[in-house]
């Protein structure tokens, strides 16, 4: 007994402290680990061209991995949901004050926008580096959560203090439009001046989560045919301006355009055919290509079991393998097998959601865990399927694997929420539980006492039950 005491006071306590999912607790430490490991394995490049070494890559690896699980700890430690709902509201707010910032190209206060590879995506804040639209993503994500459930519920407060004086805004077609459809369009246009591909990927997932939160298709078919037709108006645009001798506005667009207009690959194939080795337009090509045939490599060179540690040969190839190109420097290091568990991880982590949406009793909280938990499989999935060359590339990083600060960061902020929703899903089905149980035994037991009497009355030794009354049994 005092043994079994002290292992209850010691690891097992601790361990049986964590409330929310445990599958989930599993999955995201899991990828940590996984994360700290291939980070040191494939930083040589990085450490080149940041002229640091791998140790101190490393050292920043586990500060931020820290940090997150700290992020990770706060969110799940949260009690209440009105604290997210409230919380969640900012969202839309957040998302289009940095996608402004970053729109004006100018420093205002603390807050300066960085172009990062021909793009503004970044905004610098005292030496730290905030990714816009790693930020952008889950802040829209509990918005959208909070917006879907209080229309579901006809709770917007301003709305509907506004239709007292100005029936319009009681609308039902109205609030849609102002709380849902138009602040997902605003995101979306402030993205695509930096990035077709996140744009396109963020979109659908915010699209997504209004259709689990329960908007129907009919309803969303004049938002996306409205969609279609702003896409049309920015290709237009960037056309006439082209024309005209001027540098397109939605220059990731045009870009994205003329992939598919040459054909992707093949197009750069072409051209270091037709060029001498060693001129620009060859080497410009060779770029082009380079990483997605490097990754290709990578995958087909693991094998089964894979190089081993330390061992891959693509990193010193492909500059970005850390971030972009993450999953197939696992395969190459450790493998299909390696590959697969990466996958199962991910995999599992959907199946969880599933069951913590189905046994949360709160609209909003089923929402954002499954608006979060589709926004890191979907992402996951999509990196993987570049990495097979399965898509073209979108510079969507592995979520809690691939090196990126900031994207840790808030992936650590969304697992953290989703704990602490199961946590409270959880506790409600214990409740529940704790109150049936005693109407359950009681019920055996009346049962067991009552099949026991019978027994006896049949042998011939009714003498034997207690409190006996004939008039209790009747027979034919």
């Amino acid at each position: 007994m005092a043994e079994d005491k002290k292992r209850k006071d010691g690891f097992w306590n601790f361990a049986d402290s964590f409330e929310g999912d445990r599958v989930v607790w599993m999955i995201v430490l899991l990828l940590m680990m996984i994360s700290i490991v291939a980070i040191f394995s494939s930083t040589s490049q990085l450490a080149l061209q940041q002229g640091t070494s791998r140790m101190a890559i490393i050292r920043e690896q586990l500060l931020i991995t820290a940090l997150g699980l700290c992020l990770i700890i706060l969110c799940y430690n949260i009690r209440r949901i009105g604290i997210f709902r409230v919380l969640s509201q900012l969202g839309f707010l957040i998302s289009i004050a940095l996608l402004a910032i970053l729109a004006s190209h100018k420093t205002i206060g603390p807050f300066k926008p960085l172009m990062i590879n021909q793009a503004w995506r970044v905004i610098a804040v005292s030496g730290f580096q905030i990714h816009v639209y790693e930020v952008v993503k889950v802040a829209m994500i509990m918005y959208l959560a909070w917006a879907v459930n209080a229309y579901r519920n006809d709770s917007f407060m301003i709305a509907n203090l506004l239709a007292k004086k100005y029936p319009f805004w009681g609308r039902d077609g109205v609030k849609q439009i102002v709380y849902i459809y138009l602040p997902i369009f605003l995101v979306c246009l402030g993205m695509m001046f930096g990035s077709l591909s996140s744009t396109l990927f963020i979109g659908s997932v915010m699209f997504i989560t209004i259709l689990v939160g329960g908007i129907s298709m009919r309803k969303l078919a004049l938002p996306i045919l409205l969609a279609v037709v702003v896409l049309g108006i920015c290709i237009g645009i960037n056309e006439i301006q082209i024309k005209n001798g001027h540098e397109p506005t939605f220059t990731h667009l045009q870009s994205a355009l003329n992939r598919v207009l040459s054909e992707g690959n093949e197009h750069y194939l072409n051209i270091i055919k037709e060029n001498a080795s060693g001129s620009e337009d060859f080497q410009k090509a060779l770029d082009k290509i380079k990483q997605p045939y490097s990754a290709k490599i990578a995958v087909h060179e693991g094998g089964i079991i894979g190089k081993g540690p330390g061992r891959s040969t693509q990193r010193y190839v492909v500059p970005i393998m850390f971030e972009d190109y993450m999953f197939s420097f696992i395969v190459e290091e450790y493998g299909l097998l390696g590959g697969i568990i990466v996958l199962i991880l991910y995999g599992s982590l959907l199946a969880r959601g599933a069951i913590i949406v189905r046994n949360c009793d709160n609209h909003f909280a089923k929402v954002a865990v499954a608006g979060l938990v589709i926004l890191i499989t979907g992402q996951a999935m999509m990196h993987i399927l570049i990495n097979v060359d399965m898509g073209p590339l979108t510079g969507q990083t592995l979520p809690m694997i691939s090196h990126g600060n900031s994207s840790f960061l808030m992936f650590s902020i969304a697992f953290g929420i989703v704990l602490s929703i199961s946590r409270m899903a959880k506790r409600k089905i214990a409740r529940e539980v704790a109150k049936a149980a005693p109407l359950v035994e009681h019920g055996k037991d009346e049962v067991r006492s009552s099949l026991n009497d019978l027994d006896l009355l049949e042998s011939g030794h009714e003498d034997e039950i207690p409190d006996l009354e004939i008039s209790d049994y009747h027979y034919e």
